[in-house]
This record gives structure tokens, C-alpha cells and sequence, in this order.
């Protein structure tokens, strides 16, 4: 189960993600971040689980401009070992 929630603080939202994220909360996660403007970052302090194809959303989010906030230890390193093999690849 995943529950978002919503901070400003005038100059930017943050999105706060709880829980499990899987691949099908992608599509309510984008249209969260789109509403809130270009200066929106993601808290994903109380993430307990992801799947490779969350991993890859916020390694994409992160290249565009999203900074990703208390990003738990084992997400950042698969978000590098993502990015690593997508560089392997091109």
C-alpha cells in the first residue's frame, strides 16, 4: 500500500511517499508531481519497498530536476547501478 501526501512550503512541494511504491502508483506519483509546479521534489524517508521499474521513474526524476529527499541507502545505489548499465548500453 502506498499513501502520498502533500507539503509546501511556499517555494516548493514536496511529495511524501509511504509505503510500498510499485510500478502501478507511477501514473498517480506523475500527476501529483505535475500539479505542483516546477520546483517539486519526492521524500522517500518512509519507503519500505520498490520494484526496478520505480527505480528507474526516480533515477529519471532525479536527471530531470527532482531532488529526491532522505533517499533510503539501498535506492540510491540501484538508482547508480541502473543509470550505470543504461550508460553500458547506449
Amino acid at each position: 500500500m502506498l499513501k502520498l501526501e502533500r507539503l509546501s512550503d511556499g517555494e516548493r512541494t514536496v511529495i511524501r511517499l509511504i509505503g510500498r511504491v510499485r510500478s502501478e502508483h507511477l501514473g498517480e506519483i506523475t500527476n501529483q508531481m505535475g500539479s505542483c509546479g516546477p520546483k517539486c521534489a519526492l521524500d522517500l524517508e518512509e519507503v519500505t519497498v520498490v520494484c526496478v521499474e520505480v527505480v528507474r521513474f526516480l533515477g529519471s526524476c532525479e536527471r530531470k530536476g527532482t531532488e529526491l529527499l532522505h533517499c533510503p541507502a539501498y535506492i540510491r545505489e540501484w538508482i547508480s547501478c541502473e543509470q550505470r548499465q543504461w550508460k553500458n548500453d547506449l
